[in-house]
């Protein structure tokens, strides 16, 4: 309720006109904000009075009417900033990717909470990975980009079913990669992977004679390679010159280490290749996929180009808001970057900068302060939660909010990409409060039935 009320205020502030000072004044953001703020609190009461077993019986047809939503926005959807992802009803635009995110999370917690589901089994992975790929892929089509990046927040939920930390350390892995890609040369980023799977190797054996080997045959074939190229062919890239001296001599290698009876050769030899070709399709994505103002946000982000004018604007003004603000702000209603429009989207992506901005480094951190709450409590529910299902959806709920949290919070002092993801509870929009209020609903419900105070 504090972080609903600090919302409004700061909404309130961020559209302030003189001609409509009345914060109940329904003509204005602030006044359909609060409507649906009152929405909000009746739906959570009626959350209150429905057993969580009601949502795990219909988690499933849930799930397929939010994906129906998904495909039929594409059609008869309204576009706006340039994603065609909103419903227009009565007046009001209802976004059915926010919908997804709850239907998504009550889906995946329902399949990993039945009788005999193991995540040490491919076959279970393959059914989660479906359940969580087929919405934001939907949502990709609508070009919005920004809420299809929330659903990285169920590997939350993955881990908490006892998924290897193996594989968080390979997504970070990968992260880690995309960004040197973009930063590095492609032969200098190969030779990173290339060192990273010796070191792979020589962890797992710790021989020698068998990491040499593997040198030695990548010397040979690279040193073959080179010389066709410099007397042949001299333009052809020693990037892919590289590229087939490693593939050959992986191959060669393979042989070898099926004599010699070596462990997991073959994931290493998965691992390096599917690492190169990732590095390799991270260049045609960015340049090919995305589109040139994502590009440049991007590149502005990792200090590739410097546009203050164009892609970096945002963030640039974002960023002379918060620190104008000081300790204890300029006052409501009395921010520079605000109220005289230098700072864009101002009620809805970067509503945080007018928070510092207009109520300093002091309204910013009992703001962070009341998140850190938030989580606390979320994820003590979950932990107590009598059932699975109940604890997974929690997880799954604090998980996107975190991930809201970190990557609305992080654009707006220029640490993360901007992506258009609000702020819960705190930004503009209907359909998003509405959503974070049934979250909050279905988790205080799981509390509930754990105290065992269930209506």
């Amino acid at each position: 309720m504090l972080l609903i009320l600090l919302g409004w205020i700061n909404i309130y502030a961020a559209v302030y006109n003189d001609e409509y000072q009345s914060i109940f004044d329904v003509s204005q953001r602030y006044g359909k904000q609060m409507i649906w703020m009152l929405a909000a609190l009746v739906i959570i009461i009626v959350i209150f009075l429905i057993d969580v077993n009601f949502y795990v019986f219909f988690s499933y047809i849930i799930y397929g009417l939010v994906v129906l939503s998904l495909i039929a926005v594409l059609f008869v959807g309204k576009e706006v900033h340039g994603a065609k992802s909103w419903f227009s009803v009565a007046g009001f635009q209802i976004q059915p990717a926010e919908f997804a995110k709850f239907a998504t999370t009550l889906a995946v917690a329902r399949y990993l909470s039945s009788y005999n589901v193991n995540l040490n089994n491919f076959k279970t992975y393959f059914k989660v990975a479906a359940i969580i790929v087929i919405p934001p892929l939907l949502i990709i089509l609508q070009n919005d980009w920004g809420s299809a990046l929330v659903y990285s927040a169920f590997i939350l939920v993955l881990y908490r079913e006892g998924m290897s930390e193996l594989v968080l350390l390979f997504g970070v892995f990968i992260i880690a990669l995309f960004i040197l890609t973009l930063l590095l040369p492609q032969l200098i980023v190969t030779g990173i992977i290339v060192g990273i799977a010796v070191i792979i190797f020589w962890i797992i054996h710790k021989h020698f004679r068998e990491v040499g080997m593997g040198l030695l045959i990548l010397a040979v074939f690279f040193a073959a390679f080179y010389g066709v190229r410099e007397y042949y062919k001299p333009e052809f890239s020693l990037f892919y010159t590289a590229i087939l001296a490693i593939v050959s001599s992986g191959l060669v290698f393979l042989i070898y280490a099926l004599r010699a009876h070596l462990r997991y050769i073959y994931f290493l030899l998965v691992f390096l290749f599917a690492s190169l070709a990732f590095a390799q399709s991270v260049d045609y994505v960015f340049n090919n996929v995305l589109e040139q103002h994502q590009q440049k946000r991007i590149n502005n982000l990792l200090g590739i180009e410097s546009d203050l004018l164009g892609a970096g604007y945002n963030v640039n003004q974002s960023k002379i808001a918060i620190g104008s603000g000081k300790l204890f702000g300029r006052g409501l209603n009395q921010g520079v970057q605000n109220q005289y429009g230098f700072l864009p989207a101002k009620e809805t992506d970067f509503i945080f900068a007018v928070i510092g901005e207009e109520l300093g480094l002091i309204g910013g951190g009992v703001l962070i302060f009341l998140y850190i709450i938030l989580m606390y409590r979320l994820i003590k529910i979950s932990k107590n939660a009598l059932d699975t299902f109940g604890s997974l959806m929690v997880i799954g709920f604090s998980g996107m909010m975190l991930f809201h949290i970190f990557e609305n919070i992080g654009m707006t002092i220029g640490l993360t990409p901007v992506t258009g993801i609000p702020l819960p509870f705190i930004s503009y929009g209907g359909t998003f409060m509405l959503v974070n209020m049934i979250c909050i609903g279905l988790s205080l419900n799981v509390g509930l039935k754990k105290e065992g105070l269930e209506f």
